[in-house]
């Protein structure tokens, strides 16, 4: 990828959870590569290195900042710090989410709170959060939350991530219906089968893979970097007239997984 010159980010600040692989990080390049400069999100023991240099060799601007989106005032510090090292904050990409392959009667309290703190409330807490800031500064915004087609659909080793997908499906309609009025507008993508590291356990099994390319209209999975351009389109002034909607691309997998 190029940088775009003229690109519909110039000038804005995107900050992008979960950047340091797959969605997370194909989407903090393609928006640098559009013109706006990316935060890349990382756990305290992740890595942005790879994030980093893929969007310097575009010759786009990043820099990074620390939150594990189960602790919410890592993540309130992370906004902060967004909007002082940037000057301001006009997108967000919740996208930071676990996914522990276990069936429903292995999967204790502990195992249930780790995939709900991080992956729902994580995502209340840093929309909610870049919204106050985007009203502090005076201008409007756009969010996107990264869902799945799990909230639409249940799997056996599954079902406690199904949960927390729905949920964030119906809170980002239901956060658009109130920031309206703040010129901030909020959408979910609910991606399907995507080659990344959370999906490399499923997809590198052939006999997965092939069940996926035998049902996706399209007969493949997708790439991080198709998913990327989706966000890219929902946060941009492209999608103006566009709030509260869940979009779900699945290259026609789901219309299918019953054949």
């Amino acid at each position: 990828m190029t940088k775009i010159s003229q690109g519909r980010f110039e000038g804005r600040v995107a900050l992008v959870t979960g950047a340091t692989s797959g969605i997370g990080q194909a989407t903090a390049v393609r928006l640098a590569a559009e013109g706006a400069v990316v935060a890349v999100n990382q756990r305290p023991t992740g890595d942005p290195t790879e994030t980093l240099r893929r969007i310097a060799e575009i010759g786009g601007e990043a820099f990074p900042v620390i939150a594990d989106m189960r602790h919410p005032a890592q993540v309130v510090a992370m906004v902060k710090e967004v909007a002082q090292r940037a000057g301001r904050l006009d997108h967000v990409v919740s996208n930071a989410a676990i996914n522990p392959m276990m069936t429903w009667d292995v999967t204790t309290l502990e195992d249930f709170d780790a995939l709900s703190e991080t992956n729902f409330r994580g995502t209340w807490v840093v929309c909610t959060e870049a919204a106050k800031q985007m009203i502090k500064e005076g201008h409007g915004g756009s969010i996107v939350c990264v869902s799945s087609i799990s909230a639409h659909v249940g799997a056996p080793e599954q079902v406690a991530y199904c949960g927390t997908k729905g949920a964030i499906s119906m809170l980002g309609k239901a956060l658009g219906s109130v920031m309206g009025e703040h010129g901030i507008r909020v959408n979910v993508v609910e991606p399907g089968a995507v080659r990344s590291n959370m999906s490399a356990p499923m997809l590198d099994m052939p006999d997965i893979l092939k069940y996926y390319n035998d049902r996706i209209a399209l007969h493949r999975v997708g790439e991080p970097e198709e998913l990327a351009a989706t966000i890219a389109f929902l946060l941009s002034d492209d999608a103006s007239y566009v709030t509260s909607a869940t979009l779900l691309v699945d290259a026609g997998f789901i219309v299918n997984a019953e054949l």
